[in-house]
């Protein structure tokens, strides 16, 4: 070979490699380039998690916003409530009021005053002549009570966290005497006519007795401090035979007058309605009659006023009606509005019971009737509730 040629061929060989190194760079870069793709994509992979975050937080804190809006409505909400009601309690009522510190030795009624304003939800009374005349608030606060020559029973709701139920009793002085925990919403409180007594009925469930499910809890104490238990745990006797359900239910307590150890109640099962006469000695509970709600039985001992279901359950309209133990005679009395109190005797021929002034059941006033027949309700005292006559 020539040195020209051999000059030649050693061109070609450089140029090729010059040309494969080249293409060697141009692979490389473009791996390179792929590379740069690849790590870019994957680092916006890892950056849209990043991306996300900043959404996700500004909806929890949006959330997180309208909770706390929420807690200050309620809060703003319960402050002004609280305050209403303050301002509510502290206005002038529309009744005569006037602060006392002991019962009257004169005959009087007692009652819940309903009247708005301050005194509203008392124990207050006024004297039995004077019915709509001025009422002295005691300053003790009840959902339900009662009063005898001996002592006052109050049933009252204690609000907190938890809210509390309590019955309490007072000395004529309004000392405090007694006090326990009940075991659910006030509902009917009575005492013995001899005052060595007292019963109480709350609602453990529901708070109506016209409710489905609703449950009672019943006892009677003694004035020194004897438990006869819940009547629940009495037995229920009819016609003879023990009835053992487990729905039953005992309220509405009346004790009959000179005898110490029986009384009346309420007791429903299954459906039923019955009049029971109780026996604290023997525990048991005698069906006396059916279809009798509430009782309240007359001084003389001779009759019971009643609420009479119109539809013959727990549910529906109830009126005054009246039952004569001797006979048996039942007489529904001129009371065409419904009615949801425990009636009391205001003599052996006059009635009393509470009639709620609207829907609310904030207000009502204590109505009389008589049980000559004609005779048509009438009202005795405003703005009041749970009657107790004591002589």
């Amino acid at each position: 070979m020539s040195r020209r040629a051999g000059r030649q061929h050693i061109a070609a060989g450089t140029g090729a490699a010059r040309e494969g190194a080249a293409r060697e760079g141009a692979a490389l870069e473009g791996a390179a380039l792929e590379g740069a793709d690849d790590g870019g994509g994957r680092a916006a992979a890892a950056e849209r998690p990043a991306a996300v975050m900043p959404g996700r937080r500004r909806r929890m804190l949006l959330l997180l916003a309208v909770a706390l809006l929420s807690l200050l409505a309620a809060a703003a909400y319960a402050a002004t409530a609280f305050q209403d009601a303050r301002n509510g309690q502290a206005a002038i009522p529309d009744v005569r009021t006037a602060p006392v510190a002991a019962l009257p030795a004169e005959p009087f009624v007692l009652f819940r005053n309903t009247a708005a304003g301050q005194g509203y939800g008392q124990v207050a009374f006024t004297p039995l002549a004077a019915p709509a005349g001025t009422r002295f608030l005691t300053a003790l606060s009840c959902d339900r009570a009662y009063a005898s020559r001996a002592f006052i029973s109050c049933l009252a709701t204690k609000n907190g966290i938890p809210t509390r139920f309590e019955a309490a009793t007072f000395s004529p002085a309004l000392q405090p005497l007694q006090s326990w925990t009940l075991g659910g919403i006030p509902s009917r409180t009575r005492i013995s006519p001899d005052g060595s007594l007292v019963a109480s009925t709350v609602f453990v469930s529901g708070h109506s007795y016209a409710s489905a499910g609703f449950s009672t809890e019943t006892v009677i104490r003694g004035a020194d401090g004897t438990v006869h238990g819940n009547l629940e745990s009495f037995d229920l006797v009819l016609d003879g035979a023990r009835i053992k359900a487990a729905d039953r239910n005992i309220w509405g307590v009346t004790f009959v007058p000179g005898d110490g150890n029986a009384f009346y109640a309420t007791a429903s099962s299954q459906g039923n309605i019955w009049l029971v006469r109780g026996d604290l000695a023997a525990r048991t509970l005698t069906v006396a009659a059916t279809g009798v709600e509430c009782p309240s039985i007359s001084p003389d001992g001779r009759r019971i006023a009643f609420k009479k279901s119109a539809s013959g359950s727990l549910v529906g309209e109830r009126h005054p009606a009246l039952l004569d133990l001797a006979t048996g005679t039942i007489t529904v009395l001129d009371e065409q509005r419904n009615i949801d109190d425990q009636i009391e005797w205001l003599d052996d021929n006059t009635i009393l019971y509470g009639l709620p002034r609207d829907e609310t059941g904030q207000d009502s006033d204590i109505w009389s009737l008589s049980t000559l027949p004609g005779a048509r309700p009438e009202l005795f005292t405003e703005h009041a509730w749970s009657p107790a006559v004591v002589r």
